[in-house]
């Protein structure tokens, strides 16, 4: 019988271990949370750069739902014709 260990328990142990075979793989993983506290940072001096943020982000979520209905209007339209 096969001794289980939490890590080998674990479904993402084998990710886990290739990264830390690669420790220069946790920089890029660093980037993303310093960029977050300069913004966090940013907004507190600044606060209407919130309003920036959040207007921006309403922008590209009405382009992206318009791109999806278009792209789901395309692929009704292609379904009725074939079903004719």
């Amino acid at each position: 019988m096969a001794e289980t260990t939490p890590m080998s328990m674990c479904p993402m142990a084998e990710t886990c271990k290739g990264m830390f075979d690669k420790p220069r793989s946790g920089l890029w993983m660093m980037i993303p949370g310093i960029i977050f506290i300069a913004l966090g940072v940013l907004i507190f001096l600044y606060p209407q750069i919130l309003a920036w943020l959040i207007s921006i982000a309403l922008i590209v979520m009405g382009i992206a739902m318009l791109m999806m209905v278009n792209f789901m209007r395309g692929i009704g339209k292609r379904t009725s014709s074939t079903a004719n």
